[in-house]
């Protein structure tokens, strides 16, 4: 069902934890499927420095977080904000359609948390 690429995600995530002095902390839940993700930024100088993620669900939920935390290190706010699912799913090298939805999660977690990054400026 799935690919070598979102196994090897599934088995071994990367970044997975959590930032304690965090300066942007995200929580979002899919209520199609149950998943629940929560995101931890360590914004510094407008960037990305350290992600880490607490993610609840499916093997496709836990992939697609572990990849977003992959291609989300070093990278600037804007370009975060800019992160899609399908950047996420042709980065994992394809998911099955019935899980697509899955992986809108850690987008929507990425966007959570830069809103509690604004919203404590």
């Amino acid at each position: 069902m799935y690919n070598e690429t979102v196994m090897d995600h599934f088995e071994n995530p990367r970044n997975a934890g959590e930032i304690p002095d965090a300066n942007a902390v995200g929580q979002v839940g899919n209520p199609n499927c149950g998943d629940v993700m929560k995101m931890y930024l360590k914004i510094e100088d407008g960037k990305i420095a350290d992600i880490k993620y607490k993610t609840f669900g499916c093997a496709a939920a836990i992939a697609t977080s572990s990849a977003a935390s992959e291609m989300l290190i070093g990278k600037t706010i804007e370009e975060a904000e800019k992160l899609t699912r399908m950047d996420i799913v042709e980065y994992l090298n394809g998911l099955p359609e019935q899980k697509i939805a899955c992986s809108t999660i850690a987008p929507d977690a990425v966007k959570a948390a830069l809103q509690d990054f604004r919203s404590k400026k």
